[in-house]
């Protein structure tokens, strides 16, 4: 009976959320007692991988780059910790809570640093402020009728902060799809001798190589210089296949589809398919990107869909998670994911392809935007819901080594089947493709990302923990696999150094440069 009524439950969830248009905000990630002084610092999920709080001496709101200066000087005159916190705070692992003793450190956050700074029609440059978000960025480029060709898909993150741990989408064309990628210009403030100091990067400068993907550890990103391109629509389509030798055709989907990923199910044995392609501006469309996990979400389904998920884990019930998953998998595919064709039409969605503007389908976020209604409506990981509550490990695997991976992981689902069906209940394990970086602290890979249920008892193990950590550690283990940067538990960074050679002497000799004292370093 349990089970047939979560398997309602889920079917109906996207279509119950898709009728909301409005959300509570996100709560601030920095929250202090006295004014801006004694203060704690989360992330958007409401939790460190390790639980912990990371307490502040205070927090700093500058309004420009002169503002930013005289707060990074006052630190560095007393030698104090720092770390940079952006709106929204999605960076999963600990990089936003200072060094030095606990509560002694200081945070500046750069949401009222998020106005665009310059634009170049003629080269097709733009200069943003780093707290910028995405999807304002991405706004401002459209209204000068041009595009960022890549992103992450998720537009809540700031433009320093997606820089900061190398976010991307996915390709393999051209430059590839990680953002840092299209960076041809930075102004960082950064400590010296007791007072601080700009250092303007421009587009042949080696340490932009490192300032590009820095894990916040040089200084204050300030100012950010973009390339570019005029305008383009893209075509999406989703298709559902088996599993069955998809892992000696991810090269040949790759090189085919500018902007696609894949989704694989591993419990269930399918693959989803986002072909995903450019076309011309003049391509008719009024298509929108909406994902179904970034919309807004009544807060009473959110909160049942988490308890039929701990239930199953009570009750050790692997099937019922792969019944679900199944469920869950058609009724996205009846609503397009959140892809919607014409937002005029009383129906959003009828049917692919879907065609848009870059501007329109690159990322999402709409449960970002709305109106406060006291939690009726959220984002679904909002903390305060009590709703989602998980791990992301996301790590890449070069190319050449998927085969071997998927295959170990396969042998893993025989050893004992409907134990990864976590991973396809929470939406499956992305993966997307990352050219070879020019970034220090960078990779050539697919990028897996896989996300999967994490109790709210710290002591409470879950249910087939131990396969799922064994897929982790093959992949940084056997496979050498990086993490990224603004995912994963601290067992994913173990060993990184090592697997980045001498790119990470690199970095370090330019952190030294900028940061001798490393006030913006942390553990």
């Amino acid at each position: 009976m349990a089970r047939r009524w979560a398997l309602r439950l889920m079917l109906f969830v996207s279509a119950l959320t898709a009728a909301i248009v409005v959300a509570s905000p996100p709560e601030p990630i920095v929250k202090c007692k006295s004014g801006n002084k004694d203060c704690s610092v989360t992330n958007g999920y409401g939790a460190f991988p390790d639980r912990s709080v990371c307490n502040v001496a205070a927090v700093a709101y500058p309004s420009s780059e002169t503002e930013l200066i005289a707060v990074v000087s006052a630190a560095a005159a007393k030698k104090q910790h720092m770390k940079v916190v952006t709106e929204y705070g999605h960076s999963i692992p600990k990089l936003s809570c200072p060094g030095g003793p606990s509560g002694s450190g200081l945070v500046i956050s750069t949401q009222n640093l998020n106005r665009v700074v310059r634009v170049d029609a003629k080269s097709k440059r733009m200069t943003f402020e780093a707290g910028i978000t995405l999807s304002k960025l991405i706004s401002a480029a459209a209204v000068e009728g041009l595009a960022l060709p890549h992103s992450p898909y998720w537009q809540g993150v700031s433009l320093g902060g997606l820089l900061a741990t190398g976010s991307h989408g996915s390709s393999l064309v051209g430059k590839g799809s990680a953002v840092h990628e299209y960076v041809v210009g930075m102004r960082l403030v950064v400590p010296q001798a007791g007072s601080a100091r700009v250092v303007d990067l421009a587009e042949n400068d080696p340490d932009l190589l490192a300032a590009k993907v820095s894990l916040g550890v040089l200084g204050v990103v300030s100012q950010v210089t973009l390339q570019l391109e005029p305008m383009f629509n893209r075509s999406i389509s989703y298709r559902i296949e088996e599993e069955e030798g998809f892992e000696l055709d991810v090269a040949s989907f790759a090189a085919k589809t500018e902007f696609g990923d894949l989704t694989w199910y591993p419990g269930l044995g399918r693959m989803l398919y986002r072909d995903d392609l450019r076309v011309p501006v003049s391509a008719p469309g009024k298509g929108k990107n909406d994902f179904v996990l970034f919309q807004p979400s009544l807060s009473a389904i959110v909160r049942a869909v988490r308890k039929a998920e701990e239930l199953f884990e009570e009750t050790e019930n692997a099937e019922g998670r792969c019944l679900i998953a199944r469920g869950q998998i058609k009724s996205n595919i009846l609503t397009g994911f959140g892809l919607k064709n014409d937002q005029s039409l009383l129906v959003d969605f009828t049917g692919f392809p879907v065609v848009g503007n870059q501007s329109d389908m690159q990322s999402s976020g709409s449960c970002l935007f709305g109106p406060e209604d006291g939690l009726f409506t959220a984002c679904g990981f909002d903390s305060r819901i009590q709703g989602i509550f998980y791990y992301d490990s996301a790590f890449g695997i070069p190319l050449s080594k998927l085969p071997s991976f998927i295959n170990d992981v396969q042998k893993l689902r025989q050893l004992r089947p409907g134990s990864l069906c976590v991973i396809d209940l929470n939406q499956g394990i992305v993966m997307r493709f990352v050219r070879n970086s020019t970034a220090y602290l960078e990779k050539d890979c697919v990028n897996f990302d896989m996300v999967y249920f994490r109790s709210r008892d710290p002591m409470k193990p879950r249910l087939d923990q131990d396969v799922l950590e064994e897929i982790e550690q093959m992949a940084f283990f056997k496979y050498g696999a990086l993490p990224h940067f603004g995912k994963n538990r601290p067992v994913g960074f173990i060993g990184t150094a090592q697997k980045l050679g001498d790119r990470i002497d690199k970095f370090m000799a330019v952190m030294a440069k900028y940061d001798p004292d490393r006030l913006f370093t942390s553990d």
